[in-house]
C-alpha cells in the first residue's frame, strides 16, 4: 500500500447510479426480509454449523432417510428437512456475491477514510506550523482541530507522510 496521500481512490458515484443502488438495496431488503431471521450471537454460537464439507453428509442423509424411512426418527419431518437444505442452497447462492460486494464496499470505505484522514492530519500539521509562525487565523484553526486529540501525545498526531517518510499516518483514536 502506498503513502496515504497517494490518492489511491477517488469515489464519485453519479447521483443516478447511487439512487439505482439504493433502489436495488431496497428491493433486496423487501424481497429477502420476509424469508430471513435474526439470531443472537449466543444462539449463533450454540447452533451446530453446516459448512461446505457438511453439505454432502446432510444431502446423503436426506436421501438415505427417504429411501429407508424405517430408520428416520419420528420427530424428523423429511419435507421440512428438504426445505431447510434447499434454503441453504438458495441463500448461499446469494451470500457469496453479497459478501464480495460488502467486502469491496468495506475496503473502499477504509481507503477513502484513510486518505481523507491523512489529508486532514497534514492540514492540521500545516495549521499548527502556521500558528507557530504567527500567521493570522492559524491559531484558531489549530486549536479547534486539536480538540480531536485531547489527552493524547502530540507526537502521535504528526502524519508520517507530512514528516517526509512516506508511510501512512497512524490513526490515534480513530
Amino acid at each position: 500500500m502506498k503513502n496515504v496521500l497517494s490518492n489511491l481512490i477517488s469515489v464519485s458515484i453519479p447521483d443516478a447510479d447511487l439512487q439505482a443502488c439504493r433502489d436495488a438495496l431496497g428491493i433486496l431488503h423487501d424481497k429477502l426480509l420476509p424469508h430471513l431471521v435474526d439470531i443472537s450471537p449466543e444462539d449463533r454460537r450454540s447452533l451446530p454449523k453446516m459448512g461446505a464439507k457438511t453439505v454432502d453428509f446432510v444431502t446423503r442423509t436426506l436421501e438415505h432417510m427417504r429411501a429407508n424411512p424405517q430408520f428416520k426418527p419420528v420427530f424428523v419431518d423429511l419435507d421440512e428437512f428438504a426445505r431447510d437444505l434447499g434454503g441453504v442452497a438458495v441463500l448461499r447462492s446469494l451470500q457469496q456475491p453479497l459478501r464480495q460486494l460488502a467486502d469491496l464496499v468495506d475496503d473502499s470505505v477504509v481507503l477513502s477514510g484513510s486518505e481523507a484522514y491523512g489529508a486532514a492530519l497534514a492540514c492540521y500539521q500545516s495549521a499548527k506550523a502556521a500558528a507557530k509562525l504567527g500567521q493570522p487565523g492559524a491559531a484558531g484553526i489549530a486549536e479547534d482541530l486539536a480538540s480531536r486529540f485531547v489527552g493524547r501525545n502530540a507526537k502521535a498526531t504528526v502524519p508520517p507522510a507530512a514528516a517526509g517518510n512516506g508511510a501512512a499516518p497512524s490513526a490515534p483514536g480513530a
